[in-house]
């Protein structure tokens, strides 16, 4: 297996805060130990995908993401194996793997380590990461694609989609979300129509003409905000939005600001010009 150059360098865990009184329960995945490390899950990636989730019970959060990577596996009918990496109870594991915060991710395909991710995830992202390393490693000869099996409401959402009928398509996620609440691609798949019904029938270029002439105008604003982020310019979308509510006060900055948040949804959580506006609408608001 192909290690960091820098393999055995201490790891630094200290902002974790200090241990628990006692290990708790936690049996997702396979345990991973410095003796089955290589023997067994290093093997197992020579004809399996193998990823190895570094956790501790000290970080809540990197509890979440393990339990939420076991669901995922379950899903998926053992194409891919999980590895559970308790990096206060397999501290040289955690070395091996340069371990630096929690979560931290990576997959072994074929001996080989590829760093997947540092930090959390929501479920949708994490199985978008999981089905990209299956197909980099099908195309090796490790293991097969796992085709996704869509919900039925899914099936007609995106065959309306593909229609243009964006009435039908909301009302196929909405009736998805009433049966499963917490759906992360029925979320991402309404917020996505919605912005199109939305657009649908705008101009952009004069809307931008009219929301530079009138900035006052929130609505306005927000069906700028909602041309840019059609367009691709999420940057642009997010400081205008932005803007509006460090300006405005009562039930317009409420307004905005969950405008803001629904087109949040609509960018990968890893762009660091929505992880930069993140921050800077936190600042906004408090």
């Amino acid at each position: 297996m192909s290690l960091p150059p820098n393999f055995g360098r201490a790891v630094d865990l200290s902002s974790l805060g200090k241990p628990v009184a006692a290990k708790p329960n936690i049996s997702y995945g396979k345990e991973v130990t410095d003796a089955n490390l290589a023997t067994e899950f290093v093997t197992l990636s020579r004809s399996q995908v193998v990823i190895l989730l570094c956790w501790s019970a000290r970080s809540q959060e990197s509890v979440l993401v393990l339990e939420t990577m076991a669901r995922l596996q379950g899903a998926t009918g053992g194409a891919w194996t999980l590895g559970s990496v308790d990096v206060d109870g397999q501290p040289q594991v955690a070395q091996a793997l340069q371990v630096r915060t929690l979560p931290y991710a990576v997959a072994l395909v074929s001996e080989q380590v590829m760093p997947l991710f540092e930090q959390s995830y929501p479920e949708a992202q994490l199985r978008a990461v999981i089905d990209k390393v299956l197909g980099i490693a099908a195309e090796q000869g490790i293991g097969k694609v796992v085709e996704e099996k869509l919900e039925p409401e899914e099936e007609v959402a995106l065959a309306a989609l593909d229609a243009n009928d964006l009435v039908k398509a909301e009302a196929a996620y909405l009736a998805l979300l009433a049966r499963k609440p917490q759906d992360p691609f029925a979320k991402l798949g309404l917020a996505h129509t919605r912005l199109l019904i939305r657009t649908s029938k705008l101009d952009p270029k004069e809307i931008f003409a009219a929301a530079e002439a009138s900035p006052e105008l929130i609505e306005l604003q927000i069906q700028c905000a909602d041309c840019e982020v059609i367009s691709g310019d999420i940057d642009s979308a997010f400081k205008r939005l932005l803007s509006c509510i460090r300006r405005l006060e009562g039930a317009e900055k409420v307004r905005v600001k969950d405008h803001l948040l629904e087109l949040f949804t609509l960018a990968d959580p890893s762009d660091p010009r929505l992880i930069k506006a993140r921050g800077a609408l936190a600042n906004a608001l408090y």
